[in-house]
């Protein structure tokens, strides 16, 4: 009998091992997009992404990530054997193209819908209309491409892996980039983590079984935000010259993201929803930045048009009177607003081989990030 259920433990344990997903749906915003804002029409709020430098270090050419080379959602796909994902906007409704996922996250979306910051007189600052409900509804139009019974979609998305987010923080960006104060966005948080977290259920509804849903980076470590918001107040900022109030905030709005969390668990059961924890793991780099590599540091931007953090609005990256450093890999953040491809390549090795995803996904990765 001991025998028995020595053998019965060794196979579960193989199988968590060697099991893997199938197929990755992502939904989020720039931290994700592979390539619908290049292709949404809105190109035009940030036409700079659609050409060198952003791409230069892997890919070697723009690909509509906003970063020099490989996001998040890129490792985690490459982590699982897995194609990284194509943009759903490059190929509507084909089943062949999304046979091991989609991307449906666009640059500068949000969780609210639009109509929520144009009754606010603030609309004409999104670079995009294309929110996470309409994120959603794309999703529900290539469900049906996918597969075709409810037993063939229980099937499919059960080895299936939804990532969503990080989304939530172009919901206080565009905001603050107005001058808007913590306290108003303290307001606002309710309804962004109600909006995620309706997202979450209604995924859960059309059939996933595994989701990760990401907090808020930092933003008060941003170089947008240090220049934004510089002050000579020594005591605005922290030890490692973060600024304290706008961190707060960032940890305010995950913690109220992980209660909703935690109440949709108790909803639904028989899904795995996973925190993923962008603040713990990018706090890491942030503290210790040499420690991972950053010889340049964490707070000065690679590419940029000068300044004290390297961010200048009227120069941005991309834009006539910015430059590019030699090296990347040195610097953890890339355009003042997004990181480097090395910033993502940790975060996401934080949550995959870390204990920045909570609980673990639950599949081993069949390659190490490091």
């Amino acid at each position: 009998m001991k025998r028995i259920l020595i053998f019965a433990l060794l196979f579960a344990f193989l199988g968590s091992v060697f099991s893997k997903y199938d197929a990755i749906f992502s939904f989020g915003d720039s931290l994700a997009d592979t390539g619908n804002f290049l292709r949404s029409g809105s190109a035009v709020r940030f036409p700079v992404i659609a050409k060198l430098p952003y791409g230069e270090t892997f890919f070697h050419k723009a690909t509509g990530r906003c970063s020099d080379g490989r996001l998040i959602v890129d490792f985690i796909a490459e982590a699982y054997g897995l194609p990284l994902l194509q943009p759903y906007l490059s190929g509507e409704n084909n089943a062949d193209k999304f046979k091991h996922g989609a991307n449906f996250a666009v640059a500068g979306a949000t969780a609210l819908d639009a109509n929520f910051f144009y009754d606010r007189k603030i609309g004409q600052l999104l670079w995009t209309n294309d929110s996470l409900s309409v994120q959603l509804q794309w999703f529900k139009q290539l469900k049906s491409s996918l597969c075709s019974t409810k037993q063939d979609c229980a099937d499919y998305f059960k080895k299936s892996l939804f990532l969503v987010g990080e989304i939530g923080g172009n919901d206080f960006n565009y905001p603050f980039f107005v001058g808007g104060k913590i306290s108003d966005a303290q307001a606002m948080v309710p309804l962004v983590v109600n909006s995620i977290a309706t997202a979450a259920s209604i995924l859960i509804e059309e059939g996933a079984r595994e989701l990760v849903v990401a907090g808020n980076l930092p933003i008060g470590c941003s170089a947008l935000y240090l220049t934004l918001y510089r002050t000579p107040d020594t005591a605005a900022y922290d030890r490692h010259s973060c600024l304290r109030a706008h961190n707060s905030f960032s940890q305010y709005h995950n913690s109220q993201l992980k209660l909703a969390l935690g109440k949709l668990r108790e909803k639904y059961p028989y899904a795995r929803i996973t925190y993923a924890d962008y603040y713990g793991a990018a706090r890491r780099l942030f503290h210790a930045p040499k420690h991972f590599g950053f010889t340049q540091g964490s707070l000065i931007a690679c590419c940029g048009g000068g300044g004290p953090y390297n961010f200048n609005n009227s120069a941005r990256c991309g834009h006539e009177g910015s430059k590019a450093c030699s090296d990347p890999s040195k610097y953890m953040n890339w355009d003042g607003i997004h990181l480097t491809e090395a910033a993502y390549r940790h975060i996401a090795a934080g949550l995959l081989q870390g204990t920045f995803a909570s609980p673990p996904l639950a599949y081993s990765p069949t390659a190490r990030l490091y």
